[in-house]
C-alpha cells in the first residue's frame, strides 16, 4: 500500500495546492509569472531575457483570499495553496 492513500484531502491541498483557474497559460522561457494586485496573471522578464517587457497574460481575473499563496502551476493553470502561520 502507498502511504499517500492515508493522507486526507485537506493535507494534500496544503502540500500540493488546488487548481482555481479555467484558462491554461502557455509559459515562455525567460519570463517569471505571478498573480498581480489587479487579479490578472502577469509575465515579467528575468535577468536572462534582456529584450522582453512586462505583459499581462490571460483574461481570467482572480480574487485573492487571505492565507493563500497563488502561483502558476506546471500544467499552466493558476493554483493556490494554504500557507502556514498566517492569521
Amino acid at each position: 500500500m502507498n502511504h499517500r492513500e492515508f493522507i486526507s484531502d485537506t493535507v494534500i491541498d496544503t502540500i500540493m495546492g488546488t487548481k482555481i483557474g479555467n484558462q491554461k497559460i502557455v509559459r515562455e522561457p525567460g519570463y517569471l509569472y505571478y498573480l498581480g494586485k489587479d487579479g490578472f496573471i502577469w509575465a515579467v522578464p528575468t535577468r536572462v531575457n534582456k529584450t522582453g517587457t512586462k505583459k499581462k497574460v490571460g483574461t481570467e481575473k482572480f480574487t485573492r483570499e487571505k492565507g493563500y499563496m497563488y502561483y502558476l502551476g506546471k500544467d499552466g493553470f493558476v493554483e493556490r495553496a494554504k500557507m502556514k502561520n498566517t492569521k
